[in-house]
């Protein structure tokens, strides 16, 4: 997509565990940039281009960002009420990783990747088996409620 769909612009709030706001994402029709609780424009920007690629099927935004020679997958699925979830395959707990990584190579090979200190995990799914991971629950979250 050349232009983030209408529907998605706005701003969106963040809320944490006692019920404070948090980060400000504001998505426009060129990309995003986000702001912390004291309305500083500082922690975060992404343009469309060959680095930010943005698709559409099946009611899901799907975000790739290029992190050095990496892609990373985010995923937004909107809500009635105009709210997001922001969804990714979360392997950062120990105990989740190693289960969500067996669940996966049934179906995929996971390809480990160790680039600095990061490690990313890689699959190559069709767009059917994508969405059906999300329908079977691999992809997880926080909700961004909008607030314009």
């Amino acid at each position: 997509m050349t232009e983030v769909p209408k529907a998605l612009l706005g701003r969106y709030v963040g809320i944490d565990d006692d019920g404070k706001d948090t980060d400000t994402v504001i998505v426009e029709s060129w990309g995003y940039h986000i702001k912390d609780a004291k309305d500083n424009d500082w922690l975060g920007r992404g343009v469309i281009s060959d680095s930010l690629v943005i698709k559409f099927f099946e009611n899901y935004t799907f975000v790739n960002l290029r992190s050095g020679d990496q892609w990373v997958l985010r995923v937004i699925k909107q809500k009635p009420s105009g709210d997001i979830q922001f969804l990714s395959i979360n392997v950062s707990d120990d105990k989740k990783r190693k289960d969500i990584l067996k669940k996966l190579a049934k179906k995929f090979k996971v390809k480990e990747i160790d680039h600095k200190d990061d490690t990313y995990y890689q699959i190559s799914p069709t767009k059917e088996q994508l969405v059906q991971l999300l329908k079977d629950g691999f992809f997880t979250g926080g909700e961004l409620e909008k607030v314009k």
